[in-house]
C-alpha cells in the first residue's frame, strides 16, 4: 500500500489498476473498472507554483509536461497525447538539458499556474454568502440557530458580501443595506417567482431604467451597484444590522392546526435566492447556505402534504413509486441545479431536524454545484454547530473552499472517458475522447465544479478501446497510457489558478499479464470505486440488486486472480495485493450504502453524497471502520473489526467517519462509575480513560462534516453504534463465547462463513 500512498501524496491520485489492462477484453475480464480517484486541489507542500501562462499543444490543447519528448537543438517538443510537434516560444530560448523549466522536471508531475500574476492584477472578487433560514421551527431551535448564525457572521471574511432570506409560510428578503430600520420584501410561498418578477417587485429599476435588450446580470449588465448593495452588503459594514435582524428572528407567526404540518416553502425560498444571486453577482464565488428544520409542504416542490395523516416517504414508498410529489420535486431541483451551475453558484445544505427535510430530492442541486451538506438532529447539536464553524475557519484545518472550477481531461487515444461520479456537472463538451458508455456525468471531457475544497475527490471512469492485443515489439516500445487533468479554479484568496496533473501508467496485454496486473492493484481504491459505482446504480437503475452484483463481481475477481485447484476450496489463495479486497466487499455489503433498511431516504442520500466527494482514505473508513483497542498492558493498537475485540478490561475507539464511538468494557465502566480516576493514587487509570478521548478529538478536529461522538459502556443502549459495525463471529447461536466479551444478536453471516462460501463458488 505504501507506494500507492506515495503516488497520492505526489499527485492526489489513486487508481485500482496501476498497471492497466491493454485491451477492451482484458479490461472487462478485470471486473474492477479502469478508473482514477482524483483530488483536484489537494494541498502539496512541495508543489511548484509557476507565475507564467502554460505552454499548450497546438492540436489537443494539452499542457507541456515531464512526459513530452523534447528536442533541445531544434527547440521542439512532442505531445505524448496526439504526437504533434510544437515549437517552443522565444522566451524558452535558453532551454537545455541542464536548464529545464519546472514543468519538465520529472518529479513535478503536478504543477500549478498562477495566471493572475502574468496579467495585470485584477481586483479580487469578494466571496458572497446568502443565508436562507427556515423559521418554521420551535422557539428553542430558533435560539440555537440565532447564536450559530451570529457566530458565523463574526467569522466571515472582512471583504465578503452577505445577504439574508428567511422563510416560513412567506419568503422574506431582508434589505440589509437599509440601516435606518429593518426592511424586507415579502413573497407568497405558494407562488413560483421568476427572475424578472423578482427584479420588478424589489424595485431594482427605480433609479436606473431596465435595459431594452439582453439579460440582466450584475453591475456590468443592467443593474446599478447601488441596487445590488441593498441586498448584498460587505460583512464589515452590516454586522450590526444583521445581528439586530437575527436577534429579532421569530418563529413563523402563522398558526399551525394540530392535525397539520407547518407551511414551509423551502423550494420558493431557494428559487428566489438563486434568482437574486443570478441577477446581482453572476459568475462570482457565491454560496447559498440553506438552514432547513423540517419538510417542505408548500411551493413548487413540496416533499409531503400538510396533513399529518400522510406519512413522509420511505424507501419502500420510493421503490413502489407511490410518492405523489417525488418526481415533481426532483424535476424542480434538477432545474435549480442547472440554473445554479449556469450562474456558477453553490448550494450548501444544513439540515437539522428529527424528521426528514427532503435531502433525497435536493441531492442533485447540492451535488452538481459541489455544495457542502450537513445532517444533524438539531441546530443545537455539536455536529451542526462545529461543522458551521469549520466552514469559516481560517487555520490549519480550514476547508480551503474554492469556486468557479472547470475540470478537463486529456488522455491517450486508446482510452475514452465514460464519465465522473462526484460533485460536478457536465459541460457537454463532446469529442473523440468521449465513450459511448456513460457512467455518472458523462458524454463530455469538461465539467463545471462551482464549489470545491481541498478534499473534494472525483471518480473518473475510462474505457480501453483497443480491440486486439498488439505484438510483443509494440508492447515493449510504446507501453504507456497518459492522462492529464486540468483544473481551473478561484482559490479562497480570489486568485485564478490552473492545476495540471499529468500521469503515465504502463499497460500490458495478453495471457501472461496477470502477475503484472496484480502487482499494480490498489485494493483500497478498487473497493471505493466499486462502492461509488454500486451507490450510483442503486439510484439510477430500477431493478438493480446490489448484493447479487457485488457477489458476482467478487467471485469473478477471485476466480481470475486467485490461485486454486479445481473443486478444492482449501487450495484457494489470494496474493497479499488482493487479500483484503473480499473483506472490504463483506463490510460494504453490510454498510448503510447498500442496506437501506432502518435508514430514511434522506439519510441514505446524505451518506452517498459524502461517499461521492471524499478521498479514498476517508471513504475506506466509511466502508470498513477503523477500530483501536486500549488496554492497561499495552499501548493503543489496531484491532480486528470483530466482536472478539470486545473485552471487559479494554476501551475501544471506533471511527466510522459519521460517528466516533468510545466504548468502555464492563470492568472499566464499573471502575469509572466508582470514581477511581478521581483518586490521586489512580492517576494511571485517569490517563488510560483520557487517551481515547484525545485521539477522538484529533479525528474530529480534522473532519468535515464533524462526526457525532458517542461515549458508551458495554451492555449499554448506545453500544449498538459499535455492535452494528462489527463482524458477528460470535452470535446467540454460536458456541465460541469468550468470557468478558460479547455476542451479537443477529442472523447475518460472519466473515468466516462468507469467505468459506466465496472459496467454494470460486473453485467450481
Amino acid at each position: 500500500m505504501a507506494e500507492f500512498l506515495d503516488l497520492e501524496s505526489q499527485d492526489g491520485v489513486r487508481m485500482p489498476w496501476n498497471v492497466i489492462p491493454g485491451t477492451k477484453q482484458d479490461a472487462l475480464n478485470c471486473v474492477v473498472p479502469v478508473s482514477v480517484v482524483y483530488t483536484p486541489i489537494k494541498q502539496f507542500p512541495s508543489m511548484p507554483v509557476l507565475n507564467y501562462t502554460p505552454l499548450r499543444c497546438r492540436t489537443c490543447r494539452s499542457v507541456l509536461n515531464p512526459f513530452c519528448i523534447v528536442d533541445f537543438a531544434a527547440k521542439i517538443w512532442i505531445c505524448p497525447f496526439c504526437f504533434q510537434r510544437n515549437h517552443f516560444p522565444p522566451h524558452y530560448a535558453s532551454i537545455s538539458d541542464e536548464s529545464l523549466p519546472a514543468e519538465l522536471f520529472p518529479q513535478y508531475t503536478t504543477v500549478e499556474y498562477n495566471s493572475d500574476a502574468s496579467s495585470a492584477a485584477s481586483p479580487a472578487v469578494p466571496p458572497v454568502f446568502l443565508f436562507v433560514v427556515d423559521t418554521c421551527v420551535i422557539e428553542e431551535e430558533i435560539g440555537f440557530l440565532r447564536s450559530a448564525l451570529a457566530q458565523a457572521v463574526e467569522l466571515l471574511p472582512e471583504n465578503s458580501l452577505v445577504g439574508l432570506i428567511t422563510f416560513g409560510t412567506f419568503v422574506h428578503v431582508h434589505e440589509l443595506g437599509f440601516g435606518a430600520l429593518p426592511k424586507t420584501y415579502v413573497f407568497k410561498g405558494s407562488k413560483d417567482v421568476t427572475k424578472d418578477q423578482l427584479l420588478e417587485q424589489m424595485s431594482f429599476f427605480a433609479k436606473k431604467p431596465r435595459p431594452a435588450v439582453g439579460v440582466v446580470a450584475g453591475a456590468r449588465d443592467g443593474l446599478s451597484a447601488d441596487s445590488i448593495s441593498r441586498f448584498l452588503v460587505p460583512a464589515s459594514e452590516c454586522e450590526f444590522t444583521i445581528n439586530s435582524v437575527l436577534e429579532e428572528l421569530q418563529k413563523d407567526p402563522w398558526a399551525v392546526p394540530a392535525d397539520q404540518r407547518a407551511t414551509r416553502c423551502t423550494s420558493t425560498a431557494l428559487s428566489i435566492a438563486a434568482s437574486l444571486l443570478g441577477a446581482c453577482v453572476p459568475g462570482s464565488a457565491a454560496r447559498i447556505m440553506a438552514f432547513i428544520g423540517g419538510p417542505a409542504t408548500e411551493g413548487p416542490a413540496p416533499i409531503v402534504s400538510k396533513q399529518l395523516s400522510e406519512p413522509i416517504r420511505s424507501h419502500k414508498d420510493l421503490d413502489k413509486d407511490s410518492v405523489p410529489h417525488y418526481h415533481k420535486c426532483v424535476k424542480f431541483y434538477d432545474g435549480l441545479a442547472k440554473q445554479l451551475v449556469h450562474q456558477g453558484h453553490v448550494l450548501d445544505l444544513f439540515a437539522c431536524a428529527l424528521d426528514q427535510v427532503g435531502i433525497a430530492e435536493l441531492k442533485t442541486a447540492v451535488e452538481r454545484t459541489g455544495g457542502l451538506v450537513v445532517l444533524a438532529e438539531s441546530f443545537g447539536h455539536s455536529v451542526f454547530k462545529d461543522s458551521l464553524k469549520r466552514v469559516f475557519q481560517s487555520d490549519d484545518y480550514d476547508l480551503g473552499l474554492s469556486s468557479n472550477g472547470i475540470f478537463e481531461i486529456n488522455c491517450s487515444k486508446d482510452l475514452k472517458i465514460q464519465g465522473i461520479i462526484g460533485p460536478c456537472a457536465s459541460l457537454e463538451k463532446k469529442g473523440p475522447l468521449c465513450s459511448d458508455v456513460v457512467i455518472g456525468q458523462g458524454g463530455t471531457s469538461a465539467w463545471k465544479m462551482c464549489g470545491l475544497d481541498k478534499s473534494t475527490s472525483l471518480c473518473l471512469f475510462f474505457d480501453v478501446v483497443r480491440k486486439e492485443s498488439p505484438d510483443a515489439a509494440i508492447q515493449a516500445t510504446s507501453n504507456q497510457f497518459y492522462f492529464q487533468f486540468l483544473t481551473y479554479y478561484q482559490n479562497n484568496k480570489g486568485q485564478m489558478r490552473l492545476r495540471v496533473t499529468t500521469l503515465s501508467r504502463r499497460w500490458i496485454a495478453g495471457p501472461e499479464s496477470i502477475q503484472d496486473l496484480i502487482a499494480g492493484f490498489d485494493q483500497e481504491a478498487a473497493a471505493i470505486v466499486m462502492a461509488r459505482q454500486v451507490s450510483f446504480k442503486m439510484e439510477t437503475e430500477a431493478e438493480f440488486d446490489p448484493i447479487r452484483w457485488l457477489d458476482k463481481a467478487l467471485i469473478n475477481v477471485c476466480s481470475r486472480f486467485g490461485e486454486f485447484q479445481k473443486d478444492t476450496p482449501s487450495s484457494f489463495s489470494l496474493s497479499p495485493r488482493l487479500s483484503i479486497f473480499p473483506q472490504f466487499m463483506f463490510h460494504f455489503r453490510r454498510s448503510q450504502f447498500v442496506q437501506v433498511f432502518n435508514n430514511s431516504p434522506d439519510e441514505t442520500a446524505y451518506f452517498r453524497m459524502i461517499l461521492n466527494r471524499e478521498n479514498v482514505a476517508n471513504s475506506v473508513v466509511m466502508v470498513q471502520p477503523s477500530l483501536i483497542s486500549y488496554s492497561f498492558h499495552s499501548g493503543p493498537e489496531p484491532a480486528l473489526l470483530d466482536v472478539a475485540a470486545i473485552a471487559a478490561d479494554k476501551i475501544l475507539l471506533l471511527d466510522s467517519f459519521f460517528t466516533v464511538v468510545i466504548f468502555h468494557g464492563s470492568t472499566i465502566a464499573q471502575w469509572r462509575k466508582a470514581g477511581y480516576h478521581n483518586e490521586p493514587e489512580h492517576q494511571a487509570f485517569a490517563q488510560f480513560l483520557r487517551a481515547p478521548h484525545d485521539d477522538a478529538d484529533l479525528i474530529i478536529k480534522e473532519r468535515f462534516p464533524v462526526p457525532r461522538l458517542v461515549i458508551c459502556d458495554q451492555h449499554g443502549s448506545q453500544a449498538r453504534f459499535l455492535l452494528a459495525k462489527l463482524n458477528p463471529s460470535a452470535t446467540y447461536s454460536t458456541e465460541n463465547y469468550n468470557p468478558g466479551g460479547d455476542i451479537i444478536f443477529t442472523d447475518d453471516v460472519s466473515f468466516e462463513v462468507f469467505l468459506d462460501h466465496l472459496q467454494r463458488l470460486v473453485v467450481q
